[in-house]
């Protein structure tokens, strides 16, 4: 391994002797008081100034890997709390500053008088690391904060799909809020899997607290109606509000026997619950 510094084990040693002083100018130069450090710590898990540490002794002794693996450590930690990016590169700024403020002071304590050209490759050398360790930090964070929120986007999918079974073969599905081209298409996939799956043979669509409808959402709806017919399944609506309805007239089309409407979700439970009815819902 090579070394960034020539005598790496004086420097380290320095840093080690002296961790408190370090710690102090970390905090002055991030202009952190102890009860925000104290609430990291508690909130989030995360030890600010012991990682900080960690970090400068893995660059003083040029750990490039270590320095990568911590970086994508840091940037899933930080990105389950709510700590904010801009907060996080205002502490790497304090590190940056605090480690080169502290190496000077060794410097000058071993009345060290470096080279020109050397000196210019060492800062070469350790900016290389702490940007690394950002680079690291940031994209860890980012894909941690994209596979959450893919992962909620499935869940509010789920949730805005609730298909409920009220007996062996009927099930009920009530919607409610803005149902958008994209919306439309997650429940025309949801609805088909769900009605194979569970062998649903009857489908009470319960539209009553949908707000809007934009007319790509609306022909999505009527070739789900479709699909729906040719599974084999059964479909009462109710709850279409008149703008709805005008929208849907203005396709031209006609739900034939594939359909019945109600006006309310009572009459279409009243059609279910009596047997007679029910089998005769769509003759």
């Amino acid at each position: 391994m090579s070394y960034i510094f020539n005598d790496k084990n004086a420097l380290e040693s320095f840093i080690i002797e002296k961790r408190k002083e370090l710690e102090a100018l970390l905090l002055s130069e991030a202009s952190i008081d102890i009860e925000k450090l104290e609430e990291i710590k508690v909130v989030g898990g995360i030890h600010l100034v012991d990682n900080a540490y960690n970090l400068i002794l893995m660059i003083v002794n040029n750990k490039e890997q270590e320095v990568i693996n911590f970086a994508k450590k840091e940037g899933v930690a930080w990105a389950k709390t709510s700590l904010t990016l801009s907060f996080k590169l205002e502490w790497v700024k304090a590190i940056r500053k605090a480690f080169w403020s502290f190496l000077y002071e060794y410097e000058q304590a071993h009345n060290m008088k470096r080279i020109t050209e050397n000196s210019y490759e060492m800062v070469i050398k350790i900016n290389k690391l702490i940007d690394e360790f950002f680079q690291g930090f940031f994209i860890s964070y980012s894909d941690y904060k994209d596979e959450l929120l893919e992962k909620e986007r499935k869940l509010v999918e789920n949730l805005s799909v609730p298909i409920i079974p009220i007996s062996n073969n009927i099930s009920i599905l009530p919607l409610i809020g803005t149902i958008d081209t994209y919306r439309a298409g997650i429940i025309e996939e949801k609805v088909l899997v769900e009605i194979g799956k569970n062998h649903v043979g009857k489908l009470l669509l319960d539209l009553s607290g949908i707000a809007e409808m934009d007319k790509e959402a609306i022909h999505h709806f009527l070739k789900l109606l479709d699909g729906v017919s040719m599974m084999g399944c059964q479909t009462i609506i109710t709850g279409l509000r008149p703008d709805i309805v005008r929208e849907i007239v203005a396709f031209d089309v006609s739900f034939g026997n594939k359909v019945r409407t109600t006006g309310n979700l009572q009459q279409a439970l009243e059609l279910f619950s009596n047997k007679d009815n029910d089998e005769r819902i769509f003759v």
